[in-house]
């Protein structure tokens, strides 16, 4: 009788361990795969979406927070009687753009987030208005907007002191600023719309303007020192 004979409880011991080793390797091998595609696609996800959750590297950060219907209703609410040129400074999306031209303007956007800039282009196009908007990958800080006449903000309170300086010593006196979200710190609003966040306030160019000059006097007038009184 051989060997299989005498121990068949052994054969099939040694079968079982065999097969739950081959099929734990098979198990182990799927896993790795699985990892690595679900890693790579978490990858990808991620390169696609950071930069719309993110806020681009900028001297001032502005997170990327859309829009609401209402912010864009006001801000074309209290632009409603004016013309001409419109920026956007911090486009995003570029859904103030996109709605700008529609109603006629001529309107840009500077986006530091180039993947913002570029699905802008993209939406412009799509809603027909790619002839009258134009969206530049560019910081605030090194663009002029001297050639603009409506002018758009979505700022932070931390950069709103030197924007102030920036606007008032560029624009033309003709222009009107609207701030979202945040009012300028010194400038007084011609007036305001909406409520919460959705509040807008207006700014005329000729009145802040007329007020840096002002506050630059003052600092470059020297103080005259009392003389003191005769005496006879």
């Amino acid at each position: 009788m051989s060997q299989e004979g005498l121990f068949p409880d052994s054969a099939v011991a040694g079968q079982l361990k065999s097969d739950v080793k081959d099929k734990r390797s098979r198990m182990s091998r799927v896993g790795v795969v699985v990892t690595g595609v679900l890693g790579g696609s978490l990858v990808a996800l991620y390169a696609v979406a950071a930069p719309f959750l993110a806020p681009a590297l900028r001297k001032v950060c502005l997170p990327f927070v859309p829009a609401t219907t209402a912010q864009v209703e006001n801000v074309l609410g209290s632009l409603r009687a004016r013309s001409g040129t419109l920026v956007d400074i911090g486009s995003g999306d570029g859904r103030i753009v996109i709605a700008a031209a529609k109603h006629g303007f001529q309107a840009s956007g500077f986006e530091l987030n180039p993947w913002l800039v570029w699905y802008s282009r993209y939406k412009a196009i799509r809603e027909g208005v790619h002839h009258s908007t134009s969206f530049h990958i560019s910081d605030l800080w090194k663009v002029s907007f001297a050639q603009y006449s409506n002018v758009v903000i979505f700022g932070v309170p931390q950069m709103m002191d030197q924007l102030e300086l920036k606007l008032a010593s560029e624009l033309p006196s003709t222009a009107k600023v609207v701030a979202c979200r945040f009012p300028f710190p010194t400038w007084v609003p011609e007036h305001t719309a909406g409520e919460g966040i959705d509040t807008v306030w207006v700014y005329n160019a000729k009145t802040f303007k007329s007020h840096l000059q002002h506050r630059m006097a003052r600092k470059t007038t020297p103080e005259h020192e009392s003389t003191p009184d005769s005496h006879t």
